[in-house]
């Protein structure tokens, strides 16, 4: 029975046997997972990234963040070459509606629809971009000088069949003068 007895004991050992097995087992075991963890580290973080802030003080980046939002234009009522063409007006603001006929909007060129208008004449059609009729809001919905929008009918209203005359520049304001 001695060496039935011998065999259990040997089948319950650990393969640490001595002090100096296990000294190094623990060792091993501290130090395995530190240095997996640094290696990592180091795979993840060793992309070329430049430091923290060095980009967003490049002359390019601050003149970005530094940029307005929107802009002031200011025109002086007799300045002629700060004024929109009857076209460009079109272009900017008439052609949403006007260029596809949208919301019953009479197409540019369309003679058989602007004829009707036409004959109202140049005053009529005029109030009604300033003030808006039907679908159509005061001036289209445009941010233009009532000059501009005057251009911009005659333009339309001339590629529809009228023979309206380029409208008059406006006189300079009085108080622009003093």
């Amino acid at each position: 029975m001695s060496h039935d007895t011998h065999e259990a004991h040997d089948s319950h050992e650990g393969p640490i046997k001595t002090p100096k097995q296990l000294a190094w087992a623990v060792f091993f075991a501290f130090m395995v997972p530190i240095v997996v963890i640094i290696l990592l580290a180091n795979y993840v973080s060793g992309q070329f990234k430049p430091a923290a802030g060095s980009e967003s003080l490049e002359a390019e980046k601050i003149a970005e963040r530094l940029k307005p939002i929107g802009h002031v234009e200011v025109k002086a009522a007799g300045d002629m070459a700060a004024m929109k063409t009857g076209e460009q007006v079109y272009q900017a603001q008439c052609a949403a509606c006007h260029g596809t006929g949208a919301a019953g909007a009479p197409k540019l060129a369309d003679a058989a629809a602007w004829g009707p208008r036409v004959k109202t004449g140049f005053e009529a059609l005029l109030n009604s971009a300033l003030k808006g009729k039907g679908a159509m809001g005061a001036q289209g919905g445009g941010d233009f000088s009532d000059f501009e929008i005057s251009r911009a009918v005659v333009y339309m209203a001339n590629q529809g069949g009228g023979k309206f005359d380029e409208p008059k520049a406006p006189a300079a304001p009085a108080s622009a003068a003093q």
